[in-house]
């Protein structure tokens, strides 16, 4: 067989069994009794198997020839992975998701893992595994070969295009009401945001662009005695729709509604996954003038506190820092010292303070620790959180959610949220006993939301644009000791009025700086949300060498950054 005609088998194949969502978006309304929608979906499956026999033939042109059937291979198994996971979570498999995929670790990667996905994948992989390696690729001299290829990708181009403009009024009006279904195209969508993370990674920078070098303290820490101890808790995966104190219908968090904090009920998220919200959080740009590249490439909030002469720690039971620590001091947990927190090799998340105990012990200088929580990280919310921590009842105690029921999903969802509001509880609890020796306070903000079956969506990450809120709505708290509250003039009755409006992950790092009094030239004041709440008011001296940060950036945009 002539490796054309087995990329067009394949790519009949992955028109039929890899594209079930993309079918359902697009045939949406539309009733296949009718002439118009059956010559339309024929149209759409024309069109879709000359785009991946197009992409199929090209990938055997750049490979040499001897290790086409080990690609094709490799790319059938992809196809039927990704089509599995697409199809039970609903998810889009746009670059943000590719590179969560690629950042996972092998112990969120292995909770993914089930019996269950056995059959549904190898129904997907059998036959066209069976037909790569069945068949022997025909020979031929490599000038006819290559313009074999290239008289057949002209065609399928020219077929493809054809198609669509037999029904291209109908076409154009899809795309243009569904721009995110691309990547619903499998496996066209696995190949193309692929390629844009390998480049987009590729170009990073492996050093990052000095941000926030003149970070000095303000001039009122010449009156202060005490050194200060911050705690920003970086949630994961907690959606504001499912907070207690913002008013959801169950108390999820019953333990820090008895403190004296400050919530926001009224936050939105950089982006809808760790990979893009937590740079995003911590960088000075934020959302408002998403630029991935610069942020990629550019120190974040951790490293201006360095510059001001802070001790700065990233505390991690997730994933990593995603590069927002590079260069600083870290801490991971270790199951093995403490058992009873990790029963599994797992940790629940009261081992980061434990760890912040043990960091902290006899030591009183300016510190901020960063602890980057596992918190609701799905599927398997089961495993967020303590047997004794089972309140809502039923729950879910797979990862593949399909065999639960939503209300058992939701159970299990919320359950982890009371142990991060535990744990929360905890770092209040340990920031009251540092205050002997320090002035404390502490932030807590989750990086993105989650869908829990709404619109039959489940888990996070989908393309900003048509994300539902619960993605991008987040959880936000704030504690401060009363201790603070003075050395800083902070009027914490005026900053609980501000809480009620609306805020957004770019407040993150200039509130940082202003609760610390750390005047740099990044500092914006309109992005710090005690800026006004200060007596006397935070001076913005600054303001000038703002603004010529400002001309120098890129042109704000809201659009998804992957769009």
């Amino acid at each position: 067989m002539r490796i054309e005609t087995l990329a067009l088998i394949l790519s009949l194949w992955f028109t039929a069994s890899a594209n079930p969502l993309f079918w359902g978006v697009a045939l949406a309304g539309r009733s296949l009794s009718e002439p118009s929608s059956i010559f339309y979906a024929i149209a759409l499956g024309v069109a879709l198997t000359a785009l991946h026999f197009v992409l199929l033939a090209v990938l055997a042109t750049l490979v040499p020839r001897p290790t086409v059937r080990a690609l094709l291979a490799f790319l059938a198994a992809g196809t039927a992975v990704a089509t599995y996971f697409m199809q039970g979570y609903h998810v889009y498999l746009d670059p943000g998701m590719v590179r969560n995929v690629l950042a996972t670790d092998p112990r969120e990667a292995g909770e993914l893992l089930s019996y269950a996905m056995v059959l549904p994948i190898a129904v997907r992989l059998l036959p066209p595994l069976a037909l790569i390696y069945a068949v022997d690729i025909r020979s031929q001299p490599a000038l006819n070969a290559i313009g074999v290829r290239v008289a057949c990708v002209a065609v399928a181009l020219l077929v493809g295009v054809g198609a669509l403009m037999t029904s291209f009024k109908d076409f154009s009006a899809f795309m243009r009401g569904n721009k995110e279904a691309r990547y619903l195209i499998t496996p066209a969508n696995l190949l193309y945001s692929s390629v844009r993370v390998a480049i987009a990674d590729g170009a990073a920078k492996q050093t990052r662009q000095p941000v926030g070098t003149d970070a000095v303290l303000g001039p009122g820490w010449a009156d202060r005695t005490k050194p200060v101890l911050l705690v920003v808790v970086v949630g994961e995966t907690a959606r504001a729709a499912n907070w207690g104190l913002s008013g959801y219908a169950r108390q999820t968090t019953p333990q820090l509604a008895a403190l004296d904090v400050i919530n926001f009920p009224k936050v939105t998220a950089c982006g809808t996954s760790t990979e893009v919200s937590l740079p995003c959080m911590l960088s000075a740009v934020g959302r408002r003038a998403y630029d991935e590249e610069r942020i990629r490439n550019s120190e974040a909030l951790p490293h201006v506190l360095a510059h001001a002469g802070w001790r700065v720690v990233w505390l991690d039971n997730q994933s990593g820092c995603k590069g927002t620590c590079d260069g600083l001091e870290t801490w991971r947990p270790e199951p093995a010292a403490m058992p009873a927190i990790c029963p599994d090799g797992n940790c629940f998340d009261s081992a980061l303070v434990s760890g912040a105990r043990t960091l902290t012990a006899g030591r009183a200088e300016n510190t901020v620790l960063f602890l980057h929580m596992i918190g609701n990280h799905g599927p398997n919310y089961a495993k967020r959180y303590p047997a004794e921590f089972r309140h809502f009842t039923p729950t879910c105690e797979t990862a593949d959610l399909g065999r639960c029921t939503q209300q058992e999903i939701v159970n299990t969802f919320d359950n982890a949220l009371r142990y991060t509001d535990h744990v929360l509880a905890q770092t209040i609890a340990f920031l009251k006993e540092k205050q002997a020796t320090h002035d404390t306070a502490m932030i807590f903000v989750s990086d993105h939301g989650e869908s829990l079956g709404e619109y039959g969506l489940y888990l996070h990450g989908m393309p900003y644009a048509v994300a539902p809120s619960v993605q991008k709505e987040v959880p936000m708290v704030m504690w401060v000791s009363d201790q603070y509250r003075s050395s800083f003039s902070l009027n914490t009755d005026c900053l609980r009025a501000r809480a009620v409006e609306p805020v957004a992950h770019d407040h993150l790092f200039h509130s940082v700086l202003g609760l610390l009094d750390i005047r740099s030239g990044i500092y914006d004041s309109r992005y710090d949300l005690a800026s006004a709440c200060t007596a006397p008011l935070q001076s913005d001296a600054n303001a000038k060498s703002r603004r010529s940060i400002e001309r120098s950036s890129p042109s704000a945009r809201t659009d998804e950054p992957y769009a």
